[in-house]
């Protein structure tokens, strides 16, 4: 079994986060330069095997699409064509940012280090990794919601 990797992407940093091997626990890997993404994720997939890439796809209040989709979508295509054995799902990303803020505070993180937006990004992959691992435990074998 392979692990997941969460990406929360952004115009310039992406977080990533990323399962244990049993796929049970998303944790914070890293925020990279969105420049530096291609060469940081081949260097991992090298030492780790990789099952999928979970995505946060921009949403709107009214189930729509966001303006972001402009960005995410190309970095989406990009990476089904650079690794295409590599499963890709999105999932909803409203609100994570606002999530990880409250994660910072309540885990007493200094304020010092919650002003940096490095953190925010890894957190929130790491959001957005453990809700796709919340949907895919409450999905048996025959896709049917338990």
């Amino acid at each position: 079994m392979g692990r997941i990797i969460g990406i929360d992407f952004g115009t310039k940093r992406i977080g990533l986060a990323v399962t244990d091997p049993m796929q049970i626990i998303a944790s914070p890997l890293d925020t990279v330069e969105n420049r530096e993404f291609d060469n940081y994720i081949s260097l991992y997939l090298k030492k780790e095997k990789v099952e999928a890439f979970v995505i946060g796809y921009p949403v709107q209040m009214n189930n729509q699409a966001s303006e972001s989709v402009r960005f995410v979508n190309p970095f989406i295509k990009k990476l089904k064509k650079n690794y295409p054995d590599i499963e890709i799902h999105l999932i909803d990303e409203r609100f994570t940012s606002q999530m990880a803020m409250r994660s910072m505070i309540e885990g007493r993180m200094k304020k010092k280090d919650r002003k940096d937006k490095s953190n925010v990004d890894k957190i929130s992959a790491s959001l957005i990794l453990q809700s796709y691992l919340a949907r895919k435990s409450n999905i048996n074998e025959n896709n049917i919601v338990k």
